[in-house]
């Protein structure tokens, strides 16, 4: 897959989660005030994409608009583009947002309702031949067959970016992994357990399970299964992870790696 300056060709890669809110779920990635050191510290580990996120998606969150993401966005966006030869991807689902980010240099537009919120995304992809991942999320929890539902959504909206002209090799895909995203927590560990089976729609895999509630218990103890997630993720051939802790998540891809190989 093709984001930014980057092709990725095989294995699986690190996505930093760089949150630029005052609200999302993990607090220590909240970074709207120190977003440059964040982005740097996440290189340094060993990141090979940058996620930017200019609003929050947790459980019960309150939506801000365009104008509040651009806001939050532009200012770090720019001085991390200046700084770091990194493809950079955004959290967005407003066509308004993502034309401000990927004027301001971003490589890659992460939509949590897959293209299907805004009827101008796609095009705005696009139109900057950019690449897109494409999430799946739902008005209201999903019930009986998640396989079918998921599967059902994410191939409409692979169909939505092709008419609109984003290049095949610029997609990927996300189950959408999270009780804000319409499934339960049952239906969570059914997604990540079998988080493969999305490898038949044909497109790169991106899994985003980092630190969230599925795991239980308080959020500042979910590290374990996290990177038990990442394992679980390699062993699949998901080609990106989209997490908080970079070097303990690459430390577990690499490990897995090297027993292969051994």
């Amino acid at each position: 897959m093709i984001i930014g300056n980057r092709n990725f060709t095989g294995g699986t890669h690190v996505m930093a989660i760089i949150n630029l809110t005052p609200d999302s779920f993990y607090s220590p990635s909240r970074h709207l005030h120190d977003s440059l050191a964040a982005a740097e510290r996440a290189v340094e580990e060993g990141a090979e994409i940058l996620d930017l996120g200019p609003q929050s998606t947790r459980p019960g969150y309150t939506e801000v608009p365009a104008s509040e993401e651009i806001s939050r966005l532009v200012g770090p966006l720019g001085e991390i583009r200046r700084r770091f030869d990194v493809p950079i991807s955004v959290d967005t689902y407003f066509s308004e947002t993502a034309r401000a980010a990927l004027g301001e240099g971003a490589d890659m537009i992460n939509d949590v309702w897959g293209l299907s919120r805004d009827n101008g995304m796609a095009e705005t992809i696009a139109a900057h031949n950019a690449s897109v991942c494409i999430m799946h999320n739902a008005p209201s929890p999903l019930s009986g067959d998640i396989w079918g539902a998921i599967g059902g959504f994410l191939q409409n909206s692979v169909a939505l970016a092709l008419n609109a002209g984003i290049a095949a090799d610029r997609i990927c895909l996300d189950g959408g992994i999270g009780i804000a995203f319409a499934k339960s927590r049952e239906q969570n560990l059914d997604l990540l357990q079998n988080y493969g089976r999305l490898n038949g729609l044909g497109y790169p895999l991106l899994m985003g399970a980092s630190m969230k509630s599925l795991f239980g218990g308080d959020v500042n103890g979910r590290l374990r299964q996290t990177l038990e997630a990442t394992a679980l993720a390699v062993r699949m051939g998901v080609m990106f992870v989209r997490v908080h802790d970079v070097k303990k998540n690459l430390s577990v891809i690499k490990g897995i790696a090297e027993g292969k190989n051994g």
